[in-house]
């Protein structure tokens, strides 16, 4: 079976069924994109013009603020992830996307996959779906950071993306809980 007919069947599985000529299209246009260990993706000032699908591997986004590396997001295996305002304006992003691990991703393309939503409307139910969940993440985030202390944050991740702290280096999983390093090793150690 061609790979990536598997991956948009794995795609349909996870989010929203679609019919096989629509499988069949949204096959064509996927971007295989293979990246070493430590690879960017994407950098500050490019515009995102994928979104992306994870077969295999670790990605984060991040970005630079005081001369501080700060990591955005994590998607490893079945994730989606999006640089969501470059992606939908398409504008010069913030945002970069590294390998932290060799990876596999699938990119859909913006302008393709916008064809085929007008030709197929379970395309475009798939998409939104992907825009819900994809959003859904975001506002979770965003609640956790105003109403939850830093060991609620770390003990909702290890629960919820036990993937992500067995394998992302401590200093990107604390940036990403937004505490220091030290703070996250005084909650790993159990002293908060």
């Amino acid at each position: 079976m061609n790979t990536n007919k598997s991956v948009v069947q794995r795609l349909t599985k996870i989010v929203s069924p679609l019919s096989d000529n629509a499988i069949d299209k949204l096959t064509s246009i996927l971007v295989r994109i293979e990246l070493k260990k430590n690879e960017t993706l994407l950098r500050e000032g490019e515009i995102s013009d994928q979104m992306y699908f994870v077969q295999s591997g670790l990605i984060r986004q991040f970005y630079y603020k005081n001369g501080r590396d700060l990591t955005e997001h994590f998607a490893c295996e079945n994730n989606i992830f999006i640089n969501i305002e470059s992606y939908l304006l398409q504008e010069p992003t913030k945002l970069l996307i590294e390998a932290l691990e060799p990876a596999v991703l699938y990119g859909i393309p913006y302008r393709q996959v916008s064809v085929l939503m007008d030709e197929y409307p379970d395309v475009g139910v798939l998409y939104r779906r992907f825009m819900e969940l994809i959003l859904i993440g975001i506002q979770q985030k965003i609640d956790s950071f105003r109403f939850e202390t830093a060991n609620e944050r770390y003990h909702r991740l290890l629960r919820e993306r036990p993937e992500i702290v067995k394998r992302a280096p401590l200093v990107h999983i604390a940036s990403y809980l937004l505490m220091s390093p030290e703070t996250l090793s005084r909650v790993r150690a159990g002293m908060l």
